[in-house]
């Protein structure tokens, strides 16, 4: 939900937009079609090194001169579990997925980055969770924790080159949160949160939408929730 939002945001305000996904999908073709200039997308398994340079290397080169000025870190899975019973694969896919395959793209993008000599962006899609935990998400919130702690350190490693570096982290959206929680606990949240919502996918894109403008050019660093307020 989240991808496909801010992907399709972002080629209504004009950007052009390379994206890669584990698999293909009929949204992929009808963007293709709507925006056939703008619009690319490569197979790609986030946490398999070989996979990720091939990405980076495909979209440099539909980029052409252009090249690539702004990385979006989102690609994500989560699992549901106490800790003490939670398969090793398991944790193993989530770390994989969520961490490991935003530092690779980091690597290979920030390696771009650094060539053009006039600054870019990253933004990771961080989480609620990565700040405050939740009961049966442990691996989930390590990998989203580890994301602000890359975020941290990365834009120290890359702010002498006016490449800022951040985290958006949401608060319960509803296509995600609705996968592994019941209607009881979703309930719970919205009566928590002081705006009275779970969040939707487009309080997300006008985050991210910010970060990528010249108007957050002195932003760097941080981890912004998106969260209602319930974190208050």
């Amino acid at each position: 939900g989240i991808g496909a939002a801010i992907v399709l945001g972002l080629l209504k305000d004009g950007y052009r937009v390379s994206t890669c996904s584990r698999s293909r999908t009929d949204l992929i073709d009808r963007t293709r079609e709507e925006f056939a200039d703008r619009f690319f997308w490569s197979e790609c398994e986030a946490g398999e090194a070989a996979e990720v340079d091939q990405f980076v290397h495909e979209a440099m080169e539909w980029a052409g001169s252009d090249g690539v000025w702004g990385l979006i870190n989102n690609a994500g899975v989560a699992g549901a579990g106490i800790l003490a019973s939670f398969p090793n694969a398991n944790i193993e896919h989530i770390l994989k997925v969520n961490l490991l395959g935003a530092l690779q793209m980091a690597r290979a993008v920030s390696h771009q980055l650094l060539r053009r000599m006039d600054g870019g962006r990253i933004v990771n899609i961080s989480s609620i969770i990565g700040t405050r935990g939740y009961n049966g998400l442990a691996a989930y919130s390590a990998s989203k924790a580890g994301l602000d702690g890359l975020t941290r350190a990365l834009a120290r490693e890359l702010g002498r080159r006016q490449i800022t570096v951040n985290s958006v982290a949401p608060g319960y959206v509803k296509t995600q949160m609705s996968l592994t929680l019941n209607a009881g606990q979703l309930k719970q949240i919205v009566s928590r949160t002081p705006l009275g919502r779970l969040a939707n996918e487009e309080d997300v894109v006008h985050v991210v939408r910010f970060l990528l403008s010249d108007n957050a050019a002195f932003v760097t660093g941080q981890t912004i929730l998106v969260d209602g307020g319930i974190s208050c």
